[in-house]
This record gives structure tokens, C-alpha cells and sequence, in this order.
């Protein structure tokens, strides 16, 4: 399996995940990023067009990584949000184009007029 994690690492202030893979490329992804792209379906929705914009979690935080398998994690955040798993490809994916993906996320906030600093109901 190519993208196999060798660190999984929660820094101190539980804002990152620091995440080394087996060909020595290392990422820290931000708490925030994880909440907002997270995988589960609640963030997702069930299929093509119903994936919701998650506003106000810039101070989020990681409270737990549990492992699912032997191919992806489950992160708990401090806002109860749990039921996304991290595929490794998925850390990855995160890792090499978070940038992009967040500055998307950034748009569709401005966009809906929303903020990553003020909860409200995501749409």
C-alpha cells in the first residue's frame, strides 16, 4: 500500500495533526482544515451536491485519533464532531493540496456569507 503513515502525531495545543509517511514526506494539518474537509457524511452529505460549508471552527480542536483498521483514523474534535475517517490516501490528499482545498473552503464561506470565526447552521 503506497501512502502508509509512519507518525501520527496530535501537537501540544491540539490545533494540528502532524502526519509522516513511509517515503519521509511530512505534514502538519490544521485541526480547522480536518473539522471543515472532514470525510463523514454530515460534512459530505450522501451524494453529488449536498456537501455542507462548516463556518466557525478556526479555534477547533483534536481531542482524539482512534485507528480504523489498518487504513485510516477516526479524529474526535471538541465540538463532538467524530464520525469522519481519515483514509491514509485522504491525510495525504489533505497534505499536498490542502492549500487549494482550504482556499475553496474560504471562498464558499465568503460566498454564503458566512465566517470561520462565527458558528451558524452549515449549509
Amino acid at each position: 500500500m503506497s501512502n502508509w503513515p509512519t507518525e501520527l502525531r496530535v501537537t501540544k495545543d491540539r490545533q494540528r495533526l502532524a502526519v509522516t509517511f513511509d517515503d519521509g514526506t511530512a505534514f502538519e494539518l490544521s485541526a480547522e482544515m480536518l473539522r471543515v474537509l472532514s470525510p463523514s457524511a454530515e460534512v459530505q452529505g450522501h451524494g453529488p451536491g449536498q456537501k455542507l460549508t462548516v463556518p466557525g471552527k478556526r479555534n477547533v480542536q483534536i481531542i482524539s485519533v482512534q485507528p480504523v483498521g489498518n487504513y485510516a483514523i477516526r479524529i474526535g474534535f471538541d465540538d463532538s464532531h467524530d464520525s469522519g475517517i481519515y483514509t491514509w490516501s485522504y491525510l495525504r490528499e489533505l497534505g499536498e493540496k490542502g492549500g487549494e482545498l482550504f482556499a475553496a473552503y474560504e471562498q464558499e464561506l465568503a460566498d454564503k456569507g458566512m465566517s470561520r470565526d462565527i458558528s451558524a447552521k452549515p449549509r
